[in-house]
């Protein structure tokens, strides 16, 4: 990733105490702690986990306002995650990153509704857009978009 100062978040956040959670799950640790240092720098509460089931199991499923997912991890992966989470009713806006140029996982994510699929290394700029227009998505829903998620993961 580039080291690049970014003002369109200090812009866009005038007004607004804190910026939202953003999750990222990812089995790779110094890509999470990357994504972290990133977001963090511009505001953002950031919360990394290993694996989609230390998501699931976690308290940020509530307040999680988009979710980074690596698309290959031991376990569950990306795609089964995203797979959970829709099946559950949980509308939590993705952004998808992953090593390998897979079409298929791509184009798959992309119809079960991923906001983007970006191949690493990908560019802050390219991360931060992909962030920016799932935090927009997030902020279109007109219900309460974890209602229903509670509802059935409990």
């Amino acid at each position: 990733m580039n080291t690049v100062p970014h003002n369109r978040f200090a812009r866009w956040a005038t007004g607004v105490s804190q910026l939202p959670r953003i999750s990222v799950v990812d089995d790779d640790e110094s890509v999470g702690e990357a994504i972290k240092s990133l977001l963090a720098s511009l505001g953002f509460k950031v919360e990394v986990f290993n694996s989609a089931e230390a998501f699931l199991n976690s308290a940020r499923l509530i307040d999680t306002a988009c979710l980074i997912a690596d698309v290959r991890m031991p376990g569950m992966s990306g795609l089964e995650l995203q797979n959970f989470l829709n099946t559950a009713r949980c509308w939590i806006p993705i952004v998808f990153i992953s090593a390998h140029d897979d079409g298929e996982a791509r184009s798959g994510a992309l119809e079960a509704g991923a906001i983007d699929f970006l191949r690493k290394p990908f560019s802050e700029d390219s991360l931060l857009s992909a962030i920016k227009c799932a935090l927009e998505t997030r902020g279109d829903d007109t219900e309460d978009p974890d209602q229903d998620c509670f509802t059935e993961l409990q």
